[in-house]
């Protein structure tokens, strides 16, 4: 790790808008960055310094393709995440804590962790009002999309629980749950379909304008900072005019 590009890494986020001790959720790619000297490890001492002492950090650990129908058991200590080399660095960074959720959990480090993270298992869906991507809305958070467009952009399935598109939910599952201190329960939830159906949450770029979805870059990589409230006040509108308005359709001709 350099410290030179961290400082880098920091002066990029304070342009992009980042606000110091706030609540930022970070969908990443390594690769799009460039060359960073000391890897994952630096992007997070970046994201760091960027928020402050009294900011908080959150990444998804989502496990879904570890975590199936055919091997429903999910370890909050060491079931591996599937969505890069970044979350699935921070998830085992040591002071890192991850919320239990079989598919959709959220790791993060900073004083409102136990706040966004505690009550998840609460929720019988994926994304439901006791998710991390639920509360990101309620405390002002900030969405940063790191190298990897608008697409893979997980705080979309809250909203779509709140008004249930005909694609969203599938059959109902039962995992076994085993938490921080090795004790198992089995739960059962909704889970998310999307059969026939193609996501096109990159289209939030149709209705959300500056600046509350600010692009630019941090080093190599095209960036996005969203403001979540505004997020959610456009993407919703758009979902109650149509409910198809963020996937197509997937064509079998």
């Amino acid at each position: 790790m350099t410290i030179s590009q961290v400082n880098h890494i920091v002066r990029d986020l304070r342009d992009l808008g980042v606000r110091e001790g706030g609540v930022l959720l970070v969908h990443s790619s390594l690769r799009a960055l460039g060359y960073v000297e000391g890897g994952p490890e630096t992007v997070i001492q970046g994201l760091l310094a960027a928020l402050g002492p009294e900011g908080t950090l959150l990444m998804p650990a989502l496990s879904y393709e570890h975590v199936t129908r055919c091997s429903p058991i999910f370890d909050v200590r060491h079931t591996p995440s599937n969505v890069g080399a970044i979350p699935e660095y921070f998830r085992t960074r040591p002071g890192t804590r991850r919320s239990v959720h079989p598919t959709h959990s959220v790791c993060a480090v900073g004083p409102r962790t136990s706040a966004l993270l505690d009550d998840h298992p609460l929720d019988d869906t994926p994304c439901g009002p006791h998710s991390p991507f639920h509360k990101l809305h309620d405390v002002d958070g900030q969405l940063l999309m790191l190298g990897c467009g608008l697409h893979p952009n997980t705080s979309f399935h809250a909203m779509e629980e709140l008004v249930a598109p005909p694609y969203l939910f599938g059959d109902p599952l039962t995992y076994t749950l085993i938490d921080a201190d090795g004790r198992s329960q089995q739960k059962t939830y909704r889970t998310h379909a999307f059969i026939g159906y193609e996501q096109r949450y990159d289209r939030l770029a149709d209705v959300l304008d500056e600046p509350a979805l600010h692009r630019g870059r941090v080093l190599a990589a095209e960036v996005y900072l969203i403001d979540v409230p505004a997020m959610w006040d456009a993407a919703l509108a758009a979902l109650r005019r149509d409910l198809l308005y963020f996937v197509d359709a997937i064509s079998h001709t």
